[in-house]
């Protein structure tokens, strides 16, 4: 199952963090295809890669997902969905 990231949330967290793409790929180790993709929300992480990436970026996984998608941010918390 990949989890749906909000791509301006992830960019707005990225530019914060002072990385670009390559930077962000390199670091998860992933491709900066496959960033570049989820930042156009063309595709998304899996959810051990978006574990990473919220590590890398130095916030929660919540913060990288839609306000309104309340299924995975109970997800995100370890909460089981209803």
């Amino acid at each position: 199952m990949r989890t749906p990231v909000d791509p301006q949330r992830l960019t707005r967290r990225r530019v914060e963090a002072g990385l670009n793409q390559t930077d962000l790929a390199k670091a998860v180790g992933v491709s900066k295809q496959l960033v570049s993709m989820v930042s156009r929300g063309k595709a998304n992480f899996s959810p051990e890669n978006l574990k990473l990436v919220a590590h890398v970026l130095n916030c929660e996984i919540a913060d990288l997902l839609p306000e309104d998608d309340e299924t995975f941010r109970e997800m995100a918390q370890g909460k089981e969905a209803s």
